[in-house]
Parts: C-alpha cells; structure tokens; sequence
C-alpha cells in the first residue's frame, strides 16, 4: 500500500467528508431508495457508514488482532431514536471516535485489517474513501451536487487498483479474469494536468503506471467524474465522461473489478 495523502490528511478527510454527508442528508427524504446501492434507503446508507466508522474505531482503538464481530461494537446498529437529528449527531460521533482512535495510534501501529497492510494507515485511507464514496451514494439518491478536491479523488482510483489487483493476486473469481495480453485501459483526466492511468492486462494479471498512451479503450472526463465511473457510481454511458475505443473493456473492467 503506497499512501499518497499524508495519515493527517486522511483523518482530516474522514471528519470532512462526514460532515458534507451529513449536510447532504439533512433535508433529504430518508427513506429514499438509493439508487447505486438499491438495497439501502438514505438512512441506512448513513448507518453502514457511521456503523463502519465505529467498527473500525473499535479495532484500532483496541489494537485488535483479529476481526471484531459486529456485535461486540457499541452503537453499531444506529441511533435508538428514528428523528433525523438522532442520526445526524450519531453520524458525528462515530466520525469524531474512530478519527480520535485513528490520530491517538498513528500510522505505524500494528492492528488487525483485512488488507495486506496491518496497521492504521490503511484504515485511516480506507474509511476516507468509503466515507466519500459513499456520500456520492447519498448525494445521487438526494439529486444533489458531488465534487471531491481532486488529490482525493485520485488517490481513491489509486486505492481501487491496488484492493483489486490484491483481489486478484488472492484468486478472486472475478478479479482473476482481469488478464489477457495486448489490451489496455487509459483513464484521463481533462481537469487535472497529468492525471492519467494507463491499465494494462498482462497474460496472468493487471499493472498499471501513469502515462499518456494510446489504448485499447480511453475513459475521459473531469477527475471527480472519472472516479465515480470507476467506482460504478456514474454509467460510463453518461454523457459526462467520454469512451474511445472498445467500450466493451472498460465494461468488461467494471463488471469484475471487485473487493474481493
């Protein structure tokens, strides 16, 4: 795992990416289905995240050595009260725990994850993604306006490659497919000066590099916009991006690339 953002920053990012959801969430219809996650309705949306914030705040500040199962996490499940205030300061709190656990252990320390890296550093990037990823969520579902700074947005595509290409290297059935000599996937940024990745499938496994080549298939579009089709938050049909080439790819990219 290579941190592109300084661990302060990702903290910083967690607080930061909270408050703007729930900003967000404020006058939106919390029973709204939403849309690219069409299991949850707005509320429960807020409740993944806040719960995940708590979880993750349990492991590092219990420098745990394994998983903790969910129910040994206090307040996970949400807000007793179902008023909207409850699960704004809810939302707060578990924000403000896990970045305090997260700042009082620091980068190095060694805790539990499910990544290859043992220590904060990774849970610190991965709640600041999974927090603005998932505002993305809660913003499509509110029509409402979406934009991250655009350092974050790039090292969230930097994160997803590195989550899928270690799905891959663990034979994850999806990820595994990801291969096959002579094809490439050049993502572009038009907003951002130099903000390009050049995926390439090799025989038995992807790589990736940042570089300004001719592809199989060209995605283009702002940084943000870029992110989000990445993420499968945004149809790569949309008219806000741009494809070049063999369309059927960045299809065939998005269907697999997965968690694992």
């Amino acid at each position: 795992m290579t941190l592109l953002l300084p661990y302060d920053r990702y903290c910083d990012e967690i607080l930061a990416q909270t408050d703007e959801l729930r900003a967000v969430l404020k006058d939106a219809d919390l029973t709204a289905v939403v849309p690219t996650c069409p299991d949850w309705n707005l509320r429960e949306l807020a409740v993944h995240v806040g719960g995940a914030h708590r979880w993750v705040g349990e492991i590092v500040s219990t420098r745990a050595t394994g998983d903790i199962p969910e129910e040994r996490v206090p307040g996970i499940a949400g807000p007793e009260s179902e008023e909207p205030g409850a699960l704004d300061a809810w939302l707060a709190e578990g924000a403000d725990g896990v970045v305090a656990a997260l700042r009082e252990a620091g980068p190095d320390a060694r805790v539990w994850s499910w990544g290859t890296e043992q220590r904060p550093a990774f849970w610190a990037r991965r709640m600041a993604h999974e927090t603005a990823v998932h505002r993305a969520d809660a913003a499509l579902a509110a029509r409402a306006g979406y934009e991250v700074a655009p350092e974050l947005a790039a090292d969230t595509i930097e994160e997803w490659l590195e989550i899928v290409s270690a799905a891959q290297r663990d034979g994850d059935p999806e990820a595994v497919e990801l291969c096959g000599g002579g094809r490439s996937l050049h993502l572009h940024a038009t907003d951002v000066p130099g903000a390009e990745w050049l995926i390439e499938f090799g025989e038995d496994a992807f790589g990736w590099r940042h570089a300004h080549e001719k592809a199989t298939v060209a995605l283009r579009g702002t940084l943000t916009d870029l992110m989000l089709v990445f993420h499968r938050r945004l149809d790569p049909g949309s008219t806000r991006v741009e494809v070049l080439g063999d369309a059927e790819l960045l299809d065939f990219w998005l269907e697999r690339a997965s968690f694992g």
